[in-house]
């Protein structure tokens, strides 16, 4: 039996790696998904046949429980407020791992001494116990500061305060002490108090690590809290001893990092920053030095002459894509434009929308053939032999203010060069600034012309003017 279990994780490991390798291709992500997906059931299954459950009436009744509000909620989101639901998905793994760091030391306080296990193991399991309350808990509460920042119930400004990092500073510090003292004795009644210390420190540090980040850095915040999530994970995986939570813990925990590092690449920050909540924070102007005036406005019947013209066409998405759930009349409008001739790519930078990935999920929701997809760094080279540039919904990632005003709070963030471009048309339904709140010089330029309205709307009069034609 112990035989059939160590092979049955092993099998779950390896599924768990090939369904990640999988999911770094669109054409094969729902594919590699699944097979994670069939990963974990075998794990699960096989844990509950290894463990000796007296009952499985608590378990039956939580995964009718879960598995509904799961369902409903997974059918009920809509395409904009997935940022905000991975954000709840990272905070509540980050809960279940510190209810397992909780539930072990309930079920062994004061019996450590007791284990008939060598005494490093003991330390091993004592600091595992400390590791899964901490992050888990710094991982609940800062998802849902990053919750109530992406969906807006709170101002997504970076929160800033006189001490701020001193008190960052005394809350590491005690937390520190608290888990000093819990591993020297986990028996005696102080480690009792440390214990329930270090709980109510962690869910403090998760909101003041998340209040200082701004709205507009999310997409980094999102793949930390992630990663926090899996480190989490690992850690109660060594509290219960189960092998395949250990592993995959570690493989979300470093796949997390490694996202969080491309992350910060993409918007020039380093990844101390993320780690010591100064990440967001900068001062700088909102207000661009760049070029300014009179934006001009274009008619969707205006704007068909030049593209009906146009060799190159590339399209850049934005969050403003999203909301208007404009995807599948874009990939429309791009299927006529290659009928009628122009090479179409889209331009997708790494941190458009307010989660990693959330155009690239968009894109394949509609379909939109994987080869046509871009990223900034192969575009950028191309952009000045490209006829007519259509950004829809985006405008940080698109902002010349990044490149060329140093005043700027976004300066230095690498962006796509879409000013470039021989024209630029661009969707917004009004001159409202991005996510930072920075005002974008773009939008003023002599080869820019504004298509005002709701992205889908005007999309959709273009696609009918290509088929009127």
């Amino acid at each position: 039996m112990s035989t059939f279990i160590e092979l049955s994780y092993i099998i779950s490991a390896v599924l768990f790696i090939l369904g990640l390798k999988m999911l770094g291709n669109a054409s094969t992500a729902v594919r590699g998904n699944s097979i994670s997906a069939g990963g974990m059931l075998l794990a699960v299954v096989v844990t509950l046949l290894h463990r000796d459950i007296v009952s499985y009436q608590w378990i039956i009744a939580g995964i009718l429980v879960g598995g509904g509000i799961g369902a409903i909620a997974a059918v009920r989101v809509s395409m904009t407020s997935m940022p905000e639901f991975v954000a709840l998905f990272n905070g509540t793994g980050g809960l279940a791992s510190l209810m397992v760091g909780w539930a072990a030391y309930y079920g062994m306080a004061g019996d450590y001494g007791d284990l008939e296990i060598p005494r490093g193991d003991v330390v091993v399991q004592v600091v595992a116990t400390f590791l899964s309350v901490l992050i888990g808990g710094v991982t609940f509460t800062g998802s849902l500061i990053a919750y109530a920042k992406l969906s807006e119930k709170i101002d997504g400004k970076p929160v800033l305060f006189t001490g701020q990092q001193w008190l960052n500073g005394l809350v590491l510090l005690s937390v520190v002490a608290s888990g000093v003292i819990f591993v020297i004795n986990p028996d005696a009644p102080a480690a009792e108090i440390a214990f329930y210390v270090t709980m109510g420190l962690a869910f403090v540090f998760g909101v003041l690590a998340t209040i200082p980040i701004g709205g507009a850095d999310m997409p980094v915040v999102i793949s930390l809290l992630n990663s926090y999530s899996g480190l989490a994970a690992c850690a109660a995986g060594f509290v219960i001893g189960n092998t395949v939570l250990i592993v995959s813990g570690s493989l979300v925990g470093a796949s997390g990092i490694v996202l969080t590092n491309i992350m910060c690449k993409a918007m020039n920050r380093s990844l101390a920053h993320v780690l010591f909540s100064g990440f967001g924070s900068a001062g700088g102007s909102t207000q661009s030095g760049g070029e300014q005036g009179e934006a001009k406005s274009l008619t969707a019947e205006d704007a068909y002459y030049v593209l009906e013209a146009a060799a190159s066409v590339v399209i850049v998405p934005g969050y403003g894509m999203a909301v208007a759930q404009a995807q599948h009349v874009v990939r429309e409008l791009a299927e006529l434009l290659e009928k009628n001739g122009a090479e179409v790519k889209y331009a997708v930078h790494p941190v458009a929308g307010r989660m990693p990935g959330h155009m690239n999920v968009l894109l394949a929701e509609a379909d939109v053939p994987y080869e046509q997809l871009v990223e900034m760094d192969d575009i950028n080279p191309t952009m000045e032999t490209v006829d007519v540039c259509i950004v829809i919904g985006a405008n940080d990632v698109v902002n010349p203010g990044a490149r060329d005003d140093e005043s700027s709070v976004i300066y230095g963030m690498p962006i796509i060069n879409v000013d470039l471009a021989r024209s630029v048309f661009v969707l917004k339904r009004s001159m409202a600034s991005g996510f930072a709140g920075v005002q974008n010089p773009l939008f003023f330029k002599e080869n820019t012309r504004m298509l005002f309205g709701d992205a889908k709307a005007t999309v959709t009069q273009l696609v009918n003017e290509f088929k009127g034609a």
